[in-house]
């Protein structure tokens, strides 16, 4: 049986009858659409193009292309192909571009033209691209994709295993350089089986809408893998989602599920403090990429009616394996593992740890990945036989809900007890004051570590609503937690799917 993923996710809906039916749908640009049918028959199409222009299986496509109706095309197309997609992160510099470039040895870059004046000092010195594809008006040295594709053959699908290589994605950059993160053509399926159809109850009927791009595993499961599974439609928004626009995606596109980010709806719920609360379809919405605080889950329970799924996942396992399910929601925990998945909690001598301890965690499931592309030491340190080391804290509760307690470089001691960042940053957003705020270690003048909190303000406020956190942050969770130096910033770094970078931070403390 050829295990091609493409077969079960496009083509399979032309034989069942769902040919007409619109899979993708553009909220901005042109407001374009594609069903189905065309999908099936330009990804079928791409792969002629990828063939007619040389490309031999497991080369590597690079895409730095927005979430527009090419994307689907792409990606598919390339794996149809026998090809490898490798989605970039659209918000890059060029020197980190030029990197991954060189890194993966892609030989077709295809890139959308709003990226072109980023993405060209990139490839100035690369020795392995072949041709450079651009989604609309091609400058001098690269093919118009309308020209790439024209007059191209429709191949179907190359036979290939459920365990060979399918795509590439790099890591967000949450603690460093991006790392590129080898996924098999089973794991989308996995993630749609296990994630997709018994957390979310994804449906036919359903029309998605994810802020996270699908370059990055969250976005890829929420806007492709897991709608496709069941012909359900995808709203795709190619520019930044503020609070304004992702409103106004609410009002006018009627999403059935909303997929944000923790930053994203700490914002929109201040927002709709003063605005109020925008029409709506919305059934369930989901939260990763960061934990959820529980005061921002709650709020926007409040205000909205639509629960927040909030869970954990990461690239190396391609979605999240960690969840709170529909009307089952604890907010300010992780929940429990996924259908499908098993994790566990261990300390520094990979021993199980107590009850109520905190540790790090492990996952084993069908969606982890090959490894990293050219960091041997990294993958064996990372994929230890069938579980996979997150590089993240819990600790379980008796209930048998996990809570989030920072990453493993994030934790440090003060007073010989370990402090949770997230711990001192959830009491912090509990201010009237908070909208954001990020914990790290600084030493103080002996030496000995305690921590130090970066906040950004609501609007309207002034600095001096500082005074009195730290007294707030002890009657909520502790004398010793509380942060000895506050320092109030304009925003926090964050890589593009959400993540605040602390180590950025812990460098200007």
């Amino acid at each position: 049986m050829n295990g091609n993923a493409a077969i079960y996710f496009v083509d399979r809906h032309v034989d069942e009858g769902r040919a007409d039916k619109v899979a993708f749908r553009e909220a901005d640009g042109r407001k374009r659409s594609l069903t189905y049918g065309a999908l099936a028959e330009q990804t079928g199409r791409f792969a002629g193009a990828l063939y007619r222009h040389g490309v031999r299986r497991e080369e590597r496509i690079a895409m730095i292309v927005q979430d527009q109706v090419e994307f689907p095309v792409i990606f598919w197309g390339a794996l149809k192909a026998g090809a490898i997609p490798v989605p970039l992160n659209t918000l890059l510099s060029a020197s980190v571009y030029e990197s991954i470039l060189g890194d993966s040895r892609a030989s077709i870059l295809v890139v959308s033209e709003k990226l072109w004046e980023t993405v060209k000092p990139a490839i100035q010195d690369n020795r392995f691209l072949r041709a450079v594809v651009v989604i609309g008006e091609a400058p001098e040295g690269t093919e118009s994709y309308e020209d790439f594709i024209a007059g191209a053959p429709v191949e179907d699908p190359v036979e290939a295993f459920d365990d060979e290589m399918a795509f590439w994605l790099y890591s967000s950059g949450s603690t460093g350089q991006p790392k590129g993160v080898r996924h098999v053509h089973s794991s989308l399926k996995a993630t749609a089986d296990t994630f997709g159809a018994q957390v979310l109850g994804i449906r036919e009927e359903d029309t998605v809408y994810s802020v996270a791009k699908i370059f990055f595993a969250y976005g890829l499961g929420n806007a492709m893998s897991f709608p496709m599974a069941v012909g359900a439609t995808t709203v795709l928004l190619s520019g930044r989602p503020t609070p304004d626009v992702v409103f106004a995606i609410l009002e006018a596109e009627r999403p059935t599920l909303f997929c944000g980010v923790p930053t994203l709806y700490a914002a929109m719920n201040a927002a709709m403090d003063k605005s109020g609360v925008p029409a709506h379809a919305m059934r369930l919405c989901t939260s990763a990429g960061e934990a959820l605080p529980k005061e921002v889950g709650e709020r926007w329970f409040r205000m909205t009616g639509a629960e927040i799924v909030d869970g954990v996942g990461s690239t190396e396992m391609l979605h999240i394996f960690l969840s709170n399910r529909p009307g089952e929601i604890v907010y300010g925990t992780s929940g429990t593992p996924v259908p499908g998945y098993e994790v566990r909690l261990v300390d520094e001598h990979d021993e199980d740890v107590p009850e109520g301890e905190v540790g790090e965690l492990l996952v084993r499931g069908p969606s982890a990945a090959d490894g990293y592309w050219n960091r041997r030491h990294k993958s064996r340190s990372t994929f230890e036989g069938h579980w996979t080391r997150t590089g993240d804290k819990y600790e379980c509760t008796a209930e048998g809900r996990y809570v989030y307690c920072g990453r493993t470089d994030d934790m440090f001691k003060v007073s010989g007890i370990w402090v949770s960042p997230f711990e001192v940053e959830q009491a912090l957003i509990e201010h009237p004051a908070v909208l954001e705020a990020a914990v790290v270690a600084c030493a103080d003048e002996k030496g000995l570590d305690k921590p130090k909190a970066f906040v950004v303000l609501k609007e309207g406020q002034e600095a001096a609503a500082v005074e009195g956190l730290k007294e707030f942050v002890k009657e909520k969770i502790g004398m010793w937690k509380y942060p000895r130096w506050i320092e109030v910033v304009e925003d926090l770094p964050k890589t593009a799917t959400g993540k605040i970078q602390r180590f950025k931070l812990r460098g200007a403390a």
